[in-house]
């Protein structure tokens, strides 16, 4: 008889010694010998050996080789969407650089944003390109990368610059009835999608609010000296660039045809063509510089566009700031990302096969009593999902079957439920580095997660603030009886 009997429960010890060896080595790895460089292979690996250790306690209770393999199969199936966005992410950034696109959103940013005001417009920006099109991922890999752009030319750090993009991305992706998580949390707690999001009000307006001024007072003291001169900036890009608003449009149509529910693969796909067709029409002077004494212009202008889009491109100017700015590693860029996406997904899945994290969200649930302790295991039972099963579809899928039952015998309505798996399950998934949110967001803004994490204040603010709401009784919805 195999393992799938669901009466064989490992102890919590032993569900917990993987996440702890893992903690362990990733520590290691990043604070005392790699780095930065700790996610160009080193974490992957731990991961795997994590995963290992997780399987020598499953094959000790008579979990299968089999069935644990079938588990992570059933993972990285779940990413392949994600896996394939990443790819074509790389590829818009390629073709978008090289076609100016990228240049031109940074230039007539640099013209129109106040740099004292640059963090909290960059907040609002966000949040309300996400709230219309419902997706975080796009959002940062539009108008997010533009915006990381504009901040290093006015001498901010890039880790802030990421903290306010990725908290307005989340902010709109949370609160947008178009968003995957939002109709997701929604349909597992057995919510009304409106009902749901007018309830997420009461703590993500707060939230929001006090991120805004958080935003705002670290711009205004970011002192003068810190500020760079742009109009050196402006003339270097327009010497590399043809820029002109009509460039615009690509971006604008990307956003349009998400809005109208486009499958993400299929916008990119065709921001990628546009911005390949856009190159060829107004950067021949950049093509031409670019191809050098390669032949036919033709020829050499297609080999450079896929250059740009599966390799590398970097576009050399006299200004050391643009020169790092305008470069991008293409679809071959983001292999690094795919991997540990991979390995994250062998880890959780093993983690999930033998039982390890249902093991440690009981205990959870035990650990606390009454309405608080409810909330309090949701929001933590959330967090666990998306640092080790590395998924934030998990972690909101999982906790709320688990705990459905247990908010409708304390008397309390779902949308008690649905909302505290978006406070703590959607939006936490970017502050874990193996997560394929953290993960995704790290590569594509050019920021380790660890470096932006402490800046990504809407995200690790919103569970406290759920946890707040729920201690001192403010907005806790009872059902209504029958």
């Amino acid at each position: 008889m195999t393992a799938t009997n669901n009466s064989i429960k490992i102890s919590l010890f032993e569900a917990l010694l993987p996440i702890l060896f893992l903690i362990i080595i990733l520590s290691f790895n990043v604070l005392v010998v790699f780095g930065d460089e700790a996610t160009s292979g080193p974490n992957q690996f731990a991961l795997l050996l994590s995963g290992a250790v997780a399987a020598v306690i499953g094959f000790k209770y008579g979990f299968t080789y089999q069935e644990m393999l079938d588990k992570v199969s059933k993972n990285i199936e779940s990413t392949s969407g994600a896996i394939l966005i990443l790819l074509f992410v790389g590829a818009l950034t390629g073709t978008w650089l090289i076609s100016g696109i990228i240049p031109t959103m940074v230039y007539y940013g640099l013209k129109l944003l106040n740099p004292t005001v640059f963090l909290a417009s960059t907040l609002i920006i966000t949040a309300l390109v996400s709230l219309i099109i419902g997706s975080s991922w796009s959002t940062t890999a539009t108008v997010g990368i533009a915006l990381i752009g504009i901040g290093k030319a006015l001498g901010f750090p890039p880790e802030m610059v990421a903290g306010a993009v990725i908290s307005g991305a989340y902010f709109g992706d949370k609160m947008s009835p178009l968003s995957d998580t939002t109709n997701l949390a929604s349909a597992i707690a057995g919510v009304d999608l409106y009902r749901h999001v007018r309830y997420m009000m009461y703590t993500t307006f707060p939230t929001i609010f006090i991120t805004f001024l958080f935003f705002s007072i670290l711009g205004f003291t970011h002192s003068e000296n810190e500020i760079q001169d742009t109009s050196s900036l402006l003339i270097d890009i327009k010497t590399s660039f043809f820029i002109s608003p009509v460039l615009l449009l690509v971006p604008g149509i990307v956003i349009f045809l998400i809005i109208k529910k486009t499958p993400p693969l299929v916008a990119l796909l065709i921001g990628v063509l546009l911005g390949g067709l856009a190159a060829l029409i107004f950067q021949k002077d950049l093509l031409t510089q670019l191809i050098g004494n390669a032949g036919n212009y033709y020829t050499g202008a297609y080999q450079t566009i896929m250059k740009a889009i599966v390799w590398d491109i970097n576009i050399e100017t006299s200004n050391p700031v643009l020169n790092e700015l305008f470069s991008s590693g293409g679809m071959r860029g983001m292999l690094s990302t795919i991997w540990l996406i991979i390995s994250a997904m062998f880890f959780g899945g093993i983690m999930e096969a033998i039982g390890a994290l249902k093991r440690i969200s009981e205990t959870l649930l035990n650990a606390f009593k009454g309405t608080f302790g409810l909330f309090a295991s949701t929001d933590l039972t959330c967090i666990a999902f998306n640092a080790t099963a590395s998924d934030q579809y998990l972690a909101i899928v999982v906790p709320g079957k688990m705990y459905k039952q247990a908010y409708d015998d304390a008397g309390l309505a779902p949308e008690n439920l649905s909302r505290t798996l978006e406070d703590s399950g959607t939006v936490t998934s970017v502050l874990v580095p193996w997560n394929t949110g953290g993960a995704y967001n790290a590569k594509v803004l050019g920021v380790a997660t660890e470096n932006y994490l402490v800046y990504a204040m809407f995200n690790w603010l919103s569970p406290i603030m759920t946890l707040i709401f729920a201690y001192f009784k403010i907005k806790i919805k009872r059902k209504i009886s029958s």
